[in-house]
């Protein structure tokens, strides 16, 4: 957990030089706010989901015990818990970061992502349930409450930093949003 802790600024480093051969040179020029945002939004990620959502979870597994049934978790267990927890809630907080990247190429943009909010809940609810390792409401709500506010961060984002151009990115116009030649002048 550590070395993905301390390895995450080179690792998005090496993400970012994957894409950037592919870009001009003024839209490379986005690499040290790209790599610091996105290590940024992971590394807190990882803490909420290790300093929130593991005690909550571990403490549902542990809650299971009885007079009959004493709980004995192996270190192993332990550490694949709040590993999954701490990988999940730190790809998790990418979510804006991401967002804004596909607002820059113009494949969503403010509005699309304000009209289609009900779907965002209702796959962010299904994400909790799937990747909870409990199967407890709270937990869910843990990962779903954030996954919602980080999606009304990213229409905020993509707002500010998705329409206009940025470091040399520009902005295309979804067909779904061009404007049509028939409507009607006020």
């Amino acid at each position: 957990m550590c070395g993905v802790v301390f390895a995450s600024p080179v690792i998005f480093l090496q993400i970012w030089r994957f894409v950037s051969p592919g870009l001009y040179r003024h839209e490379k020029r986005v690499i040290i706010p790209f790599a610091l945002i996105s290590t940024l939004c992971f590394l807190g990620g990882a803490a909420f989901g290790y300093l929130i959502v593991f005690p909550a979870a571990f403490k549902f597994l542990l809650g299971y015990s009885s007079e009959f049934l004493e709980p004995m978790p192996a270190v192993e267990e332990y550490f694949s818990l709040a590993l999954r927890l701490f990988i999940a809630f730190g790809f998790m907080f990418e979510l804006p970061v991401f967002m804004v990247f596909l607002g820059k190429i113009g494949v969503v943009s403010r509005s699309f992502l304000s009209k289609n909010r009900k779907y965002a809940v209702l796959i962010a609810f299904i994400a909790a349930a799937i990747l909870t390792p409990t199967p407890d409401v709270v937990n869910q709500l843990l990962m779903a409450g954030p996954l919602i506010l980080l999606y009304e961060i990213s229409i905020v984002a993509v707002g500010l930093f998705g329409g206009t151009t940025l470091a040399g990115f520009t902005a295309r116009v979804p067909a779904h949003e061009e404007p049509s030649e028939s409507s009607d002048p006020q």
